[in-house]
C-alpha cells in the first residue's frame, strides 16, 4: 500500500513538472516548420501578390511564435509585418537588431533569391517581449516579384550552417 502511494505522488510531480514543459514546447516553432511555412508563403504571394494577407495578427501566416514578415528587395524596405507595423516602410539594410548590430548583410536579397534562400541571425524580441532573444530567420524570395518572405525561430543552440542543411540544394 505505501510502495502505491509513492508510485501516485511521484506519478503527479511528474505530470506537474512535464506538462507545461510539454504545452510550451507545442508553442515553439521548429526550424523545419519555418522553411515549410516561408516556401508555402512565397509561393502564395508569388500567386496573389496580396501583402495585406502577411499584415493579419491573427491570419494564416502566424503561429505558435512565429510568424512571416515580407521585404522589398528592390526597395529595401519592410512592406508587411503582423507583429510590428511600425517598421513597415523602414530601411531593412539599416534597420538595428536589440544589441545594435545591423540586421541584414549587404548580399542579403541576392541570397534570399537563390533556390536554397538564406538563413540569418539577430536579437530581436519575441511576441509580447520587450528584450532581444536569439533569432535565426529563414529567407525566400516570391518568384516574379521583388518580395522576400521572412519567418524565424528563436533558439540559443542551433547554428546557421546546421539550418542551412535544411533548404541547400543538392
Amino acid at each position: 500500500m505505501r510502495n502505491s502511494k509513492i508510485l501516485v505522488v511521484l506519478a503527479v510531480a511528474f505530470l506537474i513538472v512535464a506538462l507545461p514543459n510539454v504545452a510550451v514546447s507545442q508553442d515553439k516553432a521548429t526550424a523545419q516548420e519555418v522553411v515549410a511555412k516561408v516556401k508555402e508563403a512565397a509561393s502564395a504571394l508569388s500567386k496573389t501578390g496580396d501583402l495585406a494577407q502577411f499584415n493579419q495578427k491573427q491570419g494564416p501566416w502566424v503561429s505558435k511564435e512565429t510568424y512571416m514578415f515580407i521585404q522589398d528587395c528592390d526597395k529595401k524596405v519592410i512592406v508587411a509585418h503582423p507583429i510590428k507595423p511600425e517598421i513597415i516602410g523602414q530601411d531593412f539594410m539599416t534597420l538595428k537588431d536589440s544589441k545594435g548590430n545591423t540586421m541584414f548583410r549587404k548580399d542579403y536579397c541576392e541570397a534570399a533569391r537563390q533556390p536554397s534562400g538564406v538563413w540569418s541571425e539577430f536579437w530581436w524580441p519575441k511576441p509580447g517581449e520587450k528584450e532581444g532573444s536569439r533569432k535565426l530567420t529563414y529567407s525566400l524570395s516570391a518568384k516574379g516579384t521583388p518580395y522576400v518572405v521572412v519567418s524565424g525561430i528563436y533558439d540559443d543552440k542551433a547554428t546557421i550552417n546546421e539550418l542551412s542543411k535544411l533548404t541547400d540544394k543538392k
